[in-house]
Formats: C-alpha cells, sequence, structure tokens
C-alpha cells in the first residue's frame, strides 16, 4: 500500500523512507564489523561443557514453566536492541535508571534464571563465561525445547557490558504501535534488513500481550468517542475476541494487569502460525498489522506461513540479531554476577 503524502504523515513517512536508504547503504559493513569475534563453539577449550550446562539448566526451568520460552526470546531482543548484545538488560540500579527499570521491559522475567545458569558455569569454569553468551544461549535453549533439538547455532564470545540505561532502551526498543517505515529505519540502523523484520516478528508465535499496548485499537480508534470504533485492519471477530479479553481497558486504558495469548492456541508452541494469523488480518499490534502495508513484507508474510521455510529463515536472521553491537576480544569484561558489574 503506498501512503498518501500529504500533511505530517507523509512528510514523516518520506523522512523515514530517505532514512531507510541511507542506513541500508551502511548495512552491510555494520553486520560485519558486529560479527568480528564471535565464533561457534567459541568456549570449546576453556570452558568445553559450557553450552550443556546452559542447556541442562534452562531445560529443566522450561519444563516446569513453558512460558520461559517467550521470555528468554524477549530479553534476548531488547537486551541487543541496545548498546547490542552485551547483557547489559540484566544490570541493576540502585536509583531504577537502568534498562530493565524501562518501561518496555518492566514485563520482562527469567532474570533469576539467568543467574541461576551462571552460577552454574562459575562453578563448572570461574570467569570464563558472559553473562551476555548466556542471555544468546537461554533463548535459542528455552525456544527449541518443545523440539528436544537446537533450533539455531549459537555464536559466542560476547563480552559484557559495564553500562545500562533506561532511557537508552525507551530511544531503542521497538514501540508495539510504530508503523512499518518507522520499524524499518529501526532495525536497519541495527544492521538489520526487512527480511529480519518480518522473519524476527514471528518470535509472537509465543508468549502474551498486555491489553494496554493494543487497546487503542480495539475502542475509540478515531477518537470520535465511540467505544465500538475498532481499528478497520483488524479481523472484526478477532477485535471483538480482544474487546471481551481487555473489557477493563475501556474504562481504565492504562490498565496494564491484562494479558492476552498473542497466537491464541498456539501461545506456547514455537511454530508458522503467527503468519497464519497475520494473513487472516488477527495480528496483536499494530507493529504486526503494519507488515501488511508493504507490498514486500507481506509476500514474505505468504512465505513464512510454512513451518519449514519460517523455521530456515529464523535461525538466519536471530543469528544476525546476535551479532549486533557485540564486546569482544578486550572490550567489556566477564561478570561475576549478571545484575552487577565487578568492582
Amino acid at each position: 500500500m503506498v501512503p498518501k503524502l500529504g500533511g505530517n504523515n507523509g512528510l514523516l513517512w518520506l523522512v523515514a523512507a530517505a532514512v531507510v536508504v541511507v542506513v541500508f547503504a551502511g548495512s552491510s559493513g555494520i553486520a560485519a564489523a558486529q560479527a568480528a569475534g564471535l565464533k561457534k563453539g567459541f568456549y570449546k577449550k576453556s570452558c568445553p561443557k559450557a553450552e550443556e550446562v546452559a542447556q541442562r539448566v534452562v531445560w529443566n526451568r522450561v519444563a516446569g514453566n513453558p512460558e520461559l520460552a517467550a521470555k528468554f526470546l524477549r530479553m534476548f531482543f531488547h537486551d541487543c536492541f541496545v548498546r547490542g548484545c552485551d547483557a547489559s538488560v540484566l544490570l541493576d540500579s540502585p536509583n531504577n535508571t537502568a534498562e530493565k527499570n524501562a518501561a518496555p521491559n518492566l514485563s520482562l522475567a527469567g532474570f533469576e534464571v539467568i543467574e541461576e545458569v551462571k552460577a552454574a558455569l562459575e562453578s563448572e569454569c570461574p570467569g570464563v563465561v558472559s553473562c551476555a553468551d548466556i542471555v544468546a544461549l537461554a533463548a535459542r535453549d528455552s525456544v527449541s525445547f518443545q523440539y528436544r533439538r537446537k533450533l539455531w547455532e549459537v555464536e559466542t564470545g560476547r563480552r559484557d557490558g559495564t553500562v545500562s540505561s533506561d532511557q537508552e532502551a525507551l530511544a531503542d526498543i521497538p514501540a508495539p504501535t510504530s508503523t512499518f517505515p518507522i520499524l524499518l529505519v529501526n532495525f536497519s540502523s541495527k544492521g538489520l534488513g526487512l527480511q529480519d523484520l518480518v522473519v524476527l516478528s514471528g518470535g509472537h508465535t509465543i508468549g502474551i500481550g498486555h491489553c494496554n499496548l493494543f487497546s487503542s485499537r480495539l475502542f475509540n480508534f478515531t477518537g470520535k468517542n465511540n467505544p465500538s470504533d475498532i481499528d478497520p485492519s483488524l479481523n472484526p471477530a478477532y477485535a471483538r475476541f480482544l474487546q471481551g479479553q481487555c473489557s477493563r481497558n475501556l474504562q481504565d486504558p492504562n490498565d496494564n494487569t491484562t494479558v492476552v495469548p498473542m497466537d491464541p492456541g498456539s501461545s506456547v508452541s514455537f511454530d508458522s502460525h503467527y503468519f497464519v494469523n497475520l494473513k487472516a488480518r488477527q495480528g496483536m499490534f499494530t507493529s504486526d498489522a503494519t507488515l501488511l502495508t508493504d507490498g514486500r513484507a507481506a509476500a514474505l508474510v505468504d512465505k513464512l506461513q510454512d513451518p519449514g521455510v519460517f523455521l530456515d529463515h529464523f535461525k538466519n536472521s536471530i543469528k544476525r540479531m546476535g551479532q549486533i553491537g557485540v564486546l569482544t576480544g578486550g572490550s567489556g569484561q566477564i561478570r561475576r554476577r549478571c545484575n552487577a558489574v565487578n568492582s
């Protein structure tokens, strides 16, 4: 769909499109630089059982709580998009100004399992495995648990950052209300392309969404004080379902206690069902629905409905995401505890 170029929205789209052209020109260089220092089996000599130990702890936890897969996948995404994949999302702050204190991260969970993995690895090989690599491994292993095999290879060799800012998290984490041009600029600035944007959105096949992040699509969408006024891009039956689930947000749009599965009937199963739903106009967030407004993205949505195609593409896109802004070599540190910088 070609947007109308009149008014401020048209100007915004043109600016976003211009930035995309500039950023894409340097994306391949950014990606190559980010990947330097990472490799498969980085700990083969220094901590041979590192990945085995991490997987054992994660699988044991996911077996009792399948929802952890979505939590770790989201944690990895949010970590990489702010200062790169450096485990800065794990750091605590005495004055609540770390990344985990930013609004988009308040619903993150699973930190205690990351610390459990870290403790196990410190016992196995002290001071060797970074928290940044643990986050990457936890995302892979938790999602892979249902298949009882590794769905993708994780390059390791990341080191841990020492800075964590809630303001940077607010600025860099893509918002669920973002339109396609804005999302494309955001991903491009990280060295990721249009295909990565669409494929990684498929991570919404697991997990839950908070009603307050999409209720504006369900009630009074055009601002004319009509509670039954919904976003026309939503499947009407799906919209009615969401209205029923999120009825509290009609009275209190800011209520953040009500949640809904992002992929109804398949919210703990990592598969291609997200794209089937999306094609049926059942994308929960604006950032989901907007993928259908671009011809190239919509064509990818069609292809990714095939389970094999989705899994094959996902392993490549998440590998690229895992290369964003990594610290390697002598940069950063190997934290002794994942929630605190070494003193």
